[in-house]
C-alpha cells in the first residue's frame, strides 16, 4: 500500500501545518485525525480564518451568548473564543511538541492587524496573548513590517515564540532573520536559556504571482516586443523568490554567528511557505507545495490544498533544484522594469488590509450578536416572571 503523500514530506524535513481552525474540527476529532493520519503537525490562524470560523457557522453561538451575558465586550468575546480554540488545538498538538523536543506541534495566533505599524502596541499585545493562552506550543504572529522588526527582536529576547507573517521580499526576510538572531543574542547575554525558543518566517507565495502576473499581462498588452519574455515569467516569480530565500536561510543559519548560538541550544528560524492555495486555475493546485520541499521548512496548507496533495502530490526534495534559473527569473523581472521591492511593499500593504477588513467585520458582527444576546436575556427574564 502506498504511503500517504503528506506523510512522505516528513522524510525530506518538511512539516505540514493546517492553515485553518474552527471549533467543530477541534471537538469532532477531525483535527486529531489529520494529525494521526496525515501527519499534520501544526495549525496557523489569522483574522480572516477566524471571521469565517465564527461568523459563518453556528459553532460559537452559545459561547457568544454566554460571554455577552457575562458582560464581555465584542473584543472581549472575540479574544475569549480565539484563546479557547488556540488552547484546544495546542493541547491536541502537545504530544508532537513534546516528542520533537519543542520544535514542532505549534498553533499560531495573530496580534490585532491594527497594530501592524505599532511596535510598542505589538509587543504589549503579544505578551498579553502569550500569557492568556498559557501553552508552550504556541507562536504569536507578528507581521514582518518595518515596525515589527524591533518587536520580533524584543519578544524573542523575552522567550516568546514568534511566527513572522506577511513576508514577500528577500531584503525583508533577511532583516527578519537578523531580528531573530539579535533577540537570541540578547537573551544569551542575559544568561537565559535558548533551547525552547521557536520561530518561523512565513513567506507568502501565491499573492506574489497574482500581482506580478497582472503586471506582466499589462506589459504584454502595451509592448509587443516584450510579450514573449513576459509570458515566460508568468507564474514563476513566487517560487523563484522562495528558492532564493532558502539559500539566504542556509547562509544565515549555517554561518559562524548562528553556530555560536546553536552551541547554546538555539534552533534555526524555519522558513514557512504560506498563501499556498493556487489562485490561478491554469496552474496546478499543488504548485506551491510540489517545488518547495526541503529540510527545516514548513508548508501551511488550507484544507483543499492539503486534500489535493494527499490525492496527487509527488513528494521529493526539490527546493534546491534550479537555483540558477531562480536567479535568472528575478533578473528578468528587473529587466522588464518591474521593481520587486515596490511590488513586495504593495503586497505587504494589501496583505495588512486583507486582515484588517475581516477583523473589523467580525468585530461588528460580534457586537450585533452581543446586543441581541442581551436583548434575548431580557426577554427571557420577562417570560420567567
Amino acid at each position: 500500500m502506498e504511503q500517504n503523500r503528506l506523510l512522505r514530506l516528513q522524510d525530506d524535513g518538511q512539516s505540514i501545518w493546517l492553515d485553518f481552525i474552527r471549533r467543530d474540527m477541534l471537538v469532532s476529532g477531525e483535527l486529531q485525525q489529520l494529525i494521526e493520519v496525515d501527519g499534520v503537525s501544526g495549525v496557523t490562524s489569522n483574522p480572516s480564518i477566524f471571521e469565517k470560523a465564527i461568523d459563518e457557522s453556528h459553532d460559537y453561538d452559545d459561547a457568544i451568548r454566554r460571554l455577552a451575558r457575562a458582560g464581555k465586550s465584542a473584543s472581549g468575546i472575540y479574544e475569549a473564543l480565539v484563546v479557547d480554540d488556540i488552547q484546544r488545538a495546542a493541547d491536541l498538538l502537545r504530544p508532537i511538541y513534546d516528542g520533537r523536543k519543542g520544535q514542532d506541534g505549534f498553533v499560531s495566533l495573530e496580534v490585532s492587524p491594527h497594530l501592524a505599524r505599532e511596535t510598542a502596541g505589538t509587543i504589549a499585545e503579544a505578551r498579553r496573548l502569550w500569557v492568556a493562552v498559557d501553552r508552550p506550543n504556541i507562536l504569536i504572529k507578528v507581521p514582518g513590517t518595518q515596525e515589527g522588526l524591533l518587536a520580533i527582536q524584543q519578544l524573542i529576547s523575552e522567550g516568546i515564540n514568534i511566527n513572522v507573517t506577511l513576508l514577500f521580499g528577500l531584503p525583508r526576510y533577511q532583516e527578519v532573520a537578523e531580528a531573530y538572531i539579535k533577540g537570541l543574542e540578547e537573551r544569551a547575554r542575559a544568561g537565559k536559556p535558548l533551547e525552547q525558543i521557536a520561530s518561523v518566517a512565513s513567506f507568502f507565495l501565491s499573492r506574489i504571482d497574482v500581482l506580478i502576473d497582472r503586471l506582466l499581462a499589462e506589459k504584454r498588452e502595451s509592448d509587443a516586443e516584450a510579450a514573449e519574455l513576459a509570458s515566460g515569467l508568468q507564474g514563476k516569480v513566487a517560487i523563484a523568490s522562495a528558492k532564493l530565500a532558502y539559500q539566504d536561510f542556509k547562509r544565515i543559519f549555517e554561518g559562524p554567528r548562528f553556530e555560536a548560538l546553536a552551541a547554546q541550544g538555539a534552533h534555526v528560524q524555519r522558513l514557512l511557505w504560506a498563501s499556498t492555495s493556487t489562485k490561478n486555475p491554469a496552474y496546478s493546485d499543488v504548485k506551491y507545495v510540489e517545488t518547495l520541499i526541503g529540510l527545516h521548512t514548513v508548508n501551511t496548507l488550507p484544507l483543499e490544498t492539503l486534500n489535493a496533495y494527499r490525492d496527487h502530490g509527488h513528494p521529493a526534495a526539490r527546493l534546491e533544484e534550479d537555483i540558477h534559473h531562480a536567479q535568472q527569473v528575478l533578473q528578468r523581472v528587473a529587466d522588464e522594469h518591474i521593481d520587486l521591492n515596490q511590488v513586495t511593499q504593495q503586497l505587504e500593504d494589501e496583505g495588512l488590509q486583507k486582515f484588517v477588513e475581516p477583523f473589523d467585520r467580525l468585530m461588528n458582527s460580534l457586537e450585533r450578536k452581543r446586543v441581541a444576546a442581551l436583548g434575548d436575556a431580557g426577554r427571557e427574564q420577562e417570560s420567567a416572571r
